[in-house]
């Protein structure tokens, strides 16, 4: 999926890390002010993502954007 800020994101890698840090769907959503569901369809490719959320994320796990939402093979 392409989100709003033009680039194919690699969520996998975001299912990974999160599941890695212990955190469920529930607590991203709290820690980014959303609902679950609304998570939910960020973290499953139904629903885009701007670039400010894509930081809000990636600074959950102390990372960058393009290390979660970009595929190996683009860096």
């Amino acid at each position: 999926m392409i989100g709003r800020w033009g680039v194919k994101m690699h969520r996998n890698k975001l299912r990974i890390i999160r599941k890695q840090y212990g955190y469920t769907y529930q607590m991203m959503a709290d820690k980014l002010g959303i609902t679950k569901s609304y998570y939910w369809q960020i973290e499953n490719g139904k629903r885009g993502l701007s670039y400010e959320q894509a930081v809000q994320i990636s600074s959950i796990f102390s990372k960058t954007p393009d290390e979660i939402f970009l595929p190996d093979y683009i860096k």
